[in-house]
């Protein structure tokens, strides 16, 4: 019964997740409190459950919480900035080195782990340029779509905070040992954006339009624009003029530049990047500290100091709560025997031949899989029944986490229309969804393959 139970629960949490019934939260808490109690147990008895839950997700929820606003202030000071406008400055007119900034700018940028944000500045700032050229925009949200897929293994970043809580440890714990494969990953990315410039600059050259007689654009002779941090977006006719809402958000970000402070911050962002690889301190500890010291130092006052907070809650407490919820699925899954029951019944159905190669077809599968099942979907619903199966398996649970962070809703991110920030590339590079996915799934599968390879050489997926 157990087992029934427990299926049931999984697949009644992915129908309503997958078809946008209700929110996250709604459906991770919901649905596994009201099968624990057709399961028998008492109310005190979930209520210990879902205690015990909590706990195990408190820590992740509070370093997410203080790593986005850690980031946004740094990105608020104008940390970013030097770094995106040397790259777009040295994209200069050749196809290969525009892909190759298109990429590494979209890499740089998402050091936050936001994937909207990363959209909002890179599609903007290289849009006008790959129309300049009269180069695909299928290209550029191709090569943006590989940087922000690769950077989204970062410990802060969505996926590999799911997987954290899933597993039991703590997302740098988790990551650390994937950092050789990232590196790989993103080294493959940028081998990738070479290709696709050069095979552009072949196409362009066959053209018999001068590249300098496209208006920079759209071809009618306009310019789309993003107002920072809105994600408003619409062709605008180039003039002298503008809005007085954007005059406006102009002089703010003005205002918020703190370009005096430049080397200050990036030698607090170093620093918090190195003693989290060093793992002198927990994770939640090292941004709550973090954050203090970045708002103090850029943004004295407490009207300021809370405006900040407040610019960045709404991003922060989505995932938290999401976060919290998964807690709650996970308590009862595990209190009440449901997952344990499921994994032996799927261990039994498993051919003793495929075992020892889970991780390796859970990695394989990972960004096609990420068409099928969004973040919360994946690592709350299918993750926990794989890890308990591994168990069952004599395979450890962090394997499998990490063979899943080397395609799920990392470098498979950018082609799930699971998630909202795929709309936002899509809308923001003007292309066709199809076309889109057609054009970045078989590349974005090539660079997981090599970062799984690379983990499963390195010992970050063992066999």
């Amino acid at each position: 019964m157990l087992s029934a139970l427990g299926f049931a629960t999984i697949g009644l949490i992915l129908v309503l997740l997958l078809t946008n019934r209700v929110a996250a939260v709604v459906a991770l808490v919901a649905v596994p409190v009201v099968t624990a109690f057709v399961a028998g147990f008492s109310p005190s008895e979930v209520g210990e459950f879902v205690g015990d839950g909590l706990e195990g997700v408190v820590g992740v929820t509070a370093m997410f919480v203080f790593a986005i606003v850690f980031f946004g202030v740094m990105r608020d000071a104008g940390l970013f900035e030097p770094v995106i406008r040397r790259l777009i400055g040295a994209a200069g007119n050749a196809p290969v080195g525009v892909c190759l900034a298109t990429t590494t700018l979209a890499a740089v940028v998402h050091l936050d782990g936001a994937g909207a944000t990363t959209f909002l500045i890179a599609l903007p700032a290289m849009l006008p340029v790959f129309d300049r050229l009269g180069m695909s925009r299928l290209v550029l949200t191709t090569c943006v779509g590989l940087g922000a897929g690769v950077m989204n293994v970062l410990p802060w970043g969505g996926p590999t905070a799911r997987a954290s809580t899933v597993v039991g440890i703590d997302p740098v714990s988790l990551w650390v040992p994937l950092i050789p494969a990232q590196v790989v990953g993103l080294l493959a990315a940028l081998a990738v954006a070479g290709f696709l410039g050069l095979r552009e600059s072949r196409r362009l050259a066959g053209t018999t339009v001068a590249t300098s007689a496209v208006p920079v654009g759209a071809a009618a002779g306009t310019t789309t624009t993003v107002a920072s941090g809105s994600g408003r977006t619409g062709p605008t006719t180039e003039g002298p003029d503008r809005p007085d809402d954007d005059a406006d958000e102009a002089r703010e970000e003005e205002d918020l530049s703190r370009p005096r402070l430049f080397w200050v911050n990036a030698v607090l962002t170093l620093a918090v990047l190195a003693t989290l690889v060093s793992g002198v301190a927990p994770p939640e500890t090292v941004f709550l500290v973090a954050a203090v010291l970045a708002l103090v130092v850029n943004y004295p006052g407490l009207s300021v100091q809370t405006a900040r907070i407040q610019a960045h809650a709404q991003g922060a407490m989505l995932m938290a709560t999401t976060l919290l919820a998964a807690g709650v699925l996970l308590g009862l899954l595990d209190g009440t025997g449901m997952v344990t029951a499921m994994a032996q019944t799927l261990a039994a159905a498993v051919p003793a031949w495929l075992g020892p190669a889970l991780p390796v077809v859970v990695g394989v599968l990972g960004v096609p899989l990420s068409l099928l099942f969004g973040p919360d979907a994946y690592y709350y619903g299918v993750l926990p029944v794989l890890t308990e199966l591994g168990t069952n398996l004599g395979i450890a649970g962090v394997d499998l986490a990490r063979a899943s962070l080397v395609g799920q809703e990392t470098v498979g991110f950018p082609i799930s229309p699971l998630t909202g920030a795929f709309y936002l590339l899509i809308g923001l590079g003007g292309v066709d969804i199809g076309r889109h996915i057609r054009s970045l799934i078989g590349w974005a599968w090539l660079v997981s393959l090599v970062m799984l390879a690379t983990a499963l050489l390195t010992g970050a997926v063992a066999l």
